[in-house]
C-alpha cells in the first residue's frame, strides 16, 4: 500500500478477454521495468471492481490503466482526466465497465475520490474471449508504460529504471502477465 495516501497505479481488465488485458498487461510490464517510489502503489486491479475500494480511497492520486475504447485505430493512445474518467468508466471501457464504474461511483459517494484521477489506455482492437492481445495493442504498451511512468513524474513520483529489465523470452507482454500470476 501506498505511505501516507500517494500514488495508485491501478491494472484494469481481464487477460483472458483479449485486449480487454492491456491494462493488467502494461502493469506487469511497469513493475518489470520500474521500481515504484516508497509512497507510490502498483496494483493488478483486474476486474475486481467494489474490491478495489479501499486502495481508491487510500490513495492521493490514481492512474487506472485500461482498455478504452475512442474513435481510433487499435494501439492508439487515450488519456482521459478528472471527471472525464468516471464518464468513460460508464461508457467507453471494455466488459468490466460496470465494476469500474461502480467502484468510482462508492469512492465518489463517500467523499474519497483521489484528488487527481487518470485513466491512461490503448484502444482494443478485440475483446472476445481469446488469450493475449492483438498485435497492435501488444505493440502499444512499452509506450503506455512509459506514458504511465512520466504522469506519475509530473505528479512527483519517479519510477526509477531496473537494471537490465531487457526482453524475458518470446512470449508477449499480455501473455507473460497471465503466466507471471498477475
Amino acid at each position: 500500500m501506498a505511505e501516507d495516501g500517494g500514488l495508485l497505479v491501478l491494472g484494469l481488465g481481464n487477460l483472458l478477454c483479449g485486449d480487454d488485458g492491456a491494462g493488467v498487461a502494461a502493469v506487469e510490464l511497469l513493475r518489470e521495468r520500474f521500481q515504484p517510489p516508497a509512497d507510490a502503489s502498483v496494483l493488478d486491479g483486474g476486474t475486481l471492481g467494489l474490491s478495489l475500494l479501499p486502495y481508491v480511497e487510500d490513495a492521493r492520486d490514481a492512474i487506472l490503466v485500461d482498455a478504452i475504447r475512442a474513435d481510433a485505430p487499435p494501439g492508439s493512445p487515450v488519456r482521459l482526466e478528472g471527471r472525464d474518467v468516471p464518464l468513460a468508466a460508464m461508457e467507453r471501457l471494455s466488459v468490466h465497465q460496470v465494476g469500474v464504474a461502480d467502484l468510482l461511483g462508492g469512492a465518489h459517494l463517500v467523499g474519497r475520490l483521489p484528488q487527481r484521477l487518470l485513466l491512461l489506455g490503448v484502444v482494443p482492437e478485440t475483446i472476445e474471449l481469446r488469450f493475449g492481445c492483438s498485435a497492435s495493442v501488444e505493440a502499444a504498451l512499452p509506450d503506455l508504460v512509459e506514458r504511465i511512468v512520466a504522469e506519475a513524474e509530473a505528479w512527483g513520483y519517479r519510477f526509477v529504471p531496473k537494471a537490465g529489465h531487457g526482453e524475458t523470452g518470446p512470449r508477449s507482454d499480455c501473455a507473460r502477465a497471465v503466466h507471471a500470476g498477475v
